[in-house]
């Protein structure tokens, strides 16, 4: 929790990554503020924007702002460990860290509350009992895929097939889900399109659908109205995955709910006070409309 909590009301905090001028944390964390009579501003520092700015330089100048700590994403969640002064054992076990609380004296401690933020978005959208007992394949095995895989883990699925591009990280995550919870329940995939059909759920951890990283990493042709998909993007919140495995008559769910169920982590550990999350959710629908119709305008 928070050791600015009890004498300071007002919070400087933030997101580093890149490509994330279309984030909706600003607009969600704002109206979080608001409604605890905080003063706050959430700042975005996206580094294909600051050329020259590496990871080192962007922590020590939040520290020395006197920020009350900031979110991770991509490409970082992995680089920000060995920058910190304690990582949360849940973060620890994940492998990734999406949270950096620096303390009133400039210690950093990272949290992954990713995890907990796609898990409980999952629990909303399918219910838990869609993952307990299934076999799902998880496209990506990054930062944000680690999350997610663990996520799985803790929603009881039977089996976890992975696939990255890089087959270092795919291999890393299985070895590390492993040494959790058994080597049966965890394996890499040599046939993709195969096990995507076989298997219960599929979900994109990729930045692959992205605005500005367009395209499907998942095989469509795989896809049928017996499966559920998620994808952890949200920008845009429709991606061509989503579209592809919607068309097929499959569940879908959007990264909207683990971009706001991470949010309301975030704020409570920097802040000390629990947001209402059916308002979180209320004001991401209200910016993605805004953003979304920004950038028709724009188009």
């Amino acid at each position: 929790m928070s050791d600015r909590s009890a004498s300071n009301r007002r919070f400087l905090v933030g997101l580093i990554g890149g490509n994330i001028m279309g984030s909706l944390s600003p607009a969600i964390f704002a109206d979080a503020f608001e409604a605890a009579g905080l003063e706050g501003f959430y700042h975005l520092m996206d580094v294909d924007r600051l050329p020259g700015r590496r990871l080192p330089q962007l922590l020590d100048a939040i520290k020395t702002a006197g920020f009350a700590g900031t979110n991770i994403t991509y490409p970082f969640k992995q680089e920000i460990i060995p920058l910190l002064d304690a990582v949360d054992p849940e973060a620890a076990q994940t492998g990734a860290v999406n949270t950096v609380q620096i303390a009133l004296d400039g210690r950093t401690t990272g949290y992954n509350f990713d995890r907990r933020g796609w898990r409980r978005s999952f629990e909303e959208t399918f219910g838990r009992g869609s993952a307990e007992g299934a076999t799902v394949v998880l496209v990506g095995a990054g930062g944000a895929g680690r999350a997610v895989g663990f996520a799985l883990m803790d929603l009881g699925v039977a089996t976890l097939v992975l696939h990255d591009r890089a087959a270092a990280h795919a291999n890393a995550l299985r070895d590390d889900i492993a040494g959790h919870y058994g080597a049966s329940r965890c394996r890499v995939t040599s046939d993709l399109e195969g096990d995507i059909a076989a298997a219960n759920g599929v979900v994109n951890a990729t930045q692959v659908g992205m605005r500005g990283f367009p395209g499907n990493p998942v095989p469509a042709s795989a896809l049928t109205a017996a499966h559920w998909c998620a994808d952890v993007i949200y920008t845009p919140v429709d991606t061509a995955f989503l579209k592809a495995a919607a068309a097929k008559g499959a569940r879908v769910m959007n990264g909207s709910g683990m971009c706001v169920h991470q949010a309301v982590a975030a704020f409570q550990q920097f802040t000390g006070i629990t947001p209402d999350v059916a308002r979180m959710h209320s004001a991401f629908a209200k910016a993605l409309v805004l953003r979304d119709a920004a950038v028709a305008a724009s188009a």
